[in-house]
């Protein structure tokens, strides 16, 4: 009987062991099987703010460069806002004066080409990006302007609105930062359509109210290979703070036509802001380096801050520059 009883006990204490096994000595398996399945888990980063700034004309010679020598540094003009620009991830400007030792003054009312040295400042200030397109592109004829591209390249700067054909003076250049592609085409209409570039000779971007259909094409094949699409316009009156109806239609038919932001250039005061619907646009950013003295208005300017994330604009906003006696540029806050 005592034997009996014992196996009893023995046989309770097996069940209550394998019990327990399975209810609590089990436990590292499932912790290990959460584990492994956090680490399956894909976390998601949060996609991080692009930030682009866009400046008016840019001209580095006359008055400009009279300063530049008088103080003995290339870097002169910049000296007071390139700590500014690098805190941005693109920078975009108007080079209004090639940049050059090539070519002859062809007799315009007012001819610009800066030294090769002026480069330096360019470089210094982190642009990235400067459209070709404006009236002064041919001042000192088209070898200037060839030699002004090539002088970029070997910056590792871009340019856009202009090139050695006209595929390439119609083509978008395109800034990647992270998974963002931005593209940048450039036109002008002040000057003459006679620089446009052809299949076989350097040139500039040209658009009027005649060629609204290549300015449409041109931003679609573009929007096939950017994320965001920046036109930049030549146009307006000199010294208006309104922009004009040509201003107005070209444009409304870029955005409407695919562009994300417009940025315009040429009447040398600042024009408002608009954000609509469609897109962004800036109608006017003003002289940011150039030695029009003769009025505050022409001292002043702005640069268009936008701010891209997820692929899209968030925000855009004037920031206002001026320029001191000696054609330094600061930002005013």
């Amino acid at each position: 009987m005592l034997n009996k009883f014992f196996a009893l006990i023995i046989f309770l204490f097996a069940i209550v062991l394998i019990l327990f096994y399975f209810l609590f000595g089990n436990q590292n398996h499932f912790s290990d099987e959460k584990v492994f399945l956090d680490d399956e888990i894909e976390v998601k980063e949060e996609s991080k703010e692009i930030k682009i700034y866009f400046v008016g004309d840019i001209m580095l010679d006359r008055g400009v460069l009279h300063y530049i020598r008088k103080n003995d540094n290339w870097l002169w003009p910049f000296l007071d806002i390139a700590d500014d620009l690098k805190a941005a991830d693109l920078v975009f400007g108007n080079l209004e004066s090639m940049i050059s030792d090539k070519g002859y003054d062809v007799g315009g009312l007012y001819s610009f080409r800066a030294p090769p040295e002026t480069m330096q400042g360019l470089v210094y200030a982190d642009f990235d990006i400067l459209s070709v397109a404006n009236n002064h592109s041919f001042d000192y004829t088209v070898n200037a302007f060839t030699d002004t591209l090539e002088r970029l390249e070997e910056n590792n700067i871009l340019y856009a609105g202009g090139g050695f054909n006209r595929e390439e003076a119609h083509s978008p250049a395109i800034k990647q930062v992270d998974d963002t592609k931005v593209g940048f085409l450039a036109y002008t209409n002040v000057g003459s359509p006679a620089w446009q570039a052809t299949e076989d000779r350097a040139g500039i971007a040209w658009i009027d109210d005649s060629s609204l259909d290549t300015l449409k094409k041109d931003i679609e094949k573009s929007k096939e290979k950017a994320d965001i699409l920046v036109v930049s316009f030549h146009f307006g009156y000199e010294y208006h703070d309104k922009p004009n109806e040509n201003q107005k239609l070209l444009s409304n038919t870029a955005l409407k036509s695919g562009a994300d932001i417009v940025v315009g250039h040429h009447p040398h005061v600042v024009q408002p802001l608009e954000i609509n619907d469609d897109g962004v646009i800036a109608y006017s950013l003003g002289n940011f380096i150039f030695d029009q003295y003769f009025s505050e208005e022409t001292m002043r300017g702005a640069i268009l801050e936008v701010i891209i994330k997820d692929k899209e604009v968030t925000s855009a906003r004037l920031k206002e520059t001026r320029l001191n006696e000696e054609y330094q540029v600061k930002i005013i806050e």
